[in-house]
């Protein structure tokens, strides 16, 4: 196996853990599995065998590809987690990509991608050809009203009924998320890329705890 063209990619910014294994464009393995919890202990071994599967070991990777949300807070920090430190003990570069780079590759521009962000709210964002619009959270009833274009594309969590409020057309993903990470990892600079990091767009849904603070005795 070539240490220099070969990409381990994964995520589980969402209720899955996905990975895929790439070398000169080639999907060598892949694997989606859907999950609500659990990925901090199926991650590895996951990763594992996909290297297993290709006849590849932790040695002979050049980069890491890891998805960077937004998407579910402990799950992003899981992988974002993983990836650095992989990166630390392999000495390989990790290269961070957001859900919206991962469903927008391969498709032409502009498109709108949207992400699941749960009670009723989408995190989205818009892409161009040659830049892309600061991602937002919003709900259905309060989009940017410069979207409303006949014939915009939207790709990703509730792509008809959002194409439909905008007067576009849902177009599906070019690639599965994994694979569509690697690519644009393999293709992106390492020398530029800051260490990944997770796309927070809005503030964690930690509860207040019930019991009060313990008494600090003197």
């Amino acid at each position: 196996m070539l240490r220099d063209d070969l990409i381990l990619a994964f995520d589980t910014s969402a209720a899955h853990c996905a990975a895929a294994l790439v070398s000169g464009g080639q999907v060598l393995a892949h694997r989606s599995e859907e999950m609500a919890r659990g990925q901090a202990e199926r991650l590895f071994p996951l990763l594992e065998e996909l290297l297993s599967e290709a006849g590849a070991g932790w040695k002979d990777l050049s980069r890491i590809g890891v998805g960077i949300g937004p998407g579910n807070f402990t799950g992003t920090r899981i992988s974002v987690s993983a990836a650095r430190g992989l990166a630390l003990s392999l000495e390989i570069p990790a290269l961070g990509v957001s859900s919206f780079e991962a469903l927008a590759h391969g498709l032409p521009r502009p498109l709108i991608a949207s992400v699941d962000a749960r009670a009723g709210r989408l995190y989205l964002q818009r892409l161009a050809d040659d830049a892309a619009e600061p991602p937002l959270l919003a709900s259905h009833d309060s989009l940017p009203s410069a979207w409303f274009a006949p014939g915009v594309q939207v790709v990703g969590h509730a792509a008809p009924q959002l194409a439909a409020l905008l007067g576009g057309q849902p177009v599906p993903a070019a690639a599965p998320l994994a694979q569509a990470i690697a690519a644009i990892a393999g293709a992106r600079a390492p020398e530029r890329a800051a260490r990944p990091a997770p796309l927070y767009l809005r503030p964690a849904d930690a509860a207040p705890p019930r019991d009060g603070a313990p008494v600090i005795l003197p």
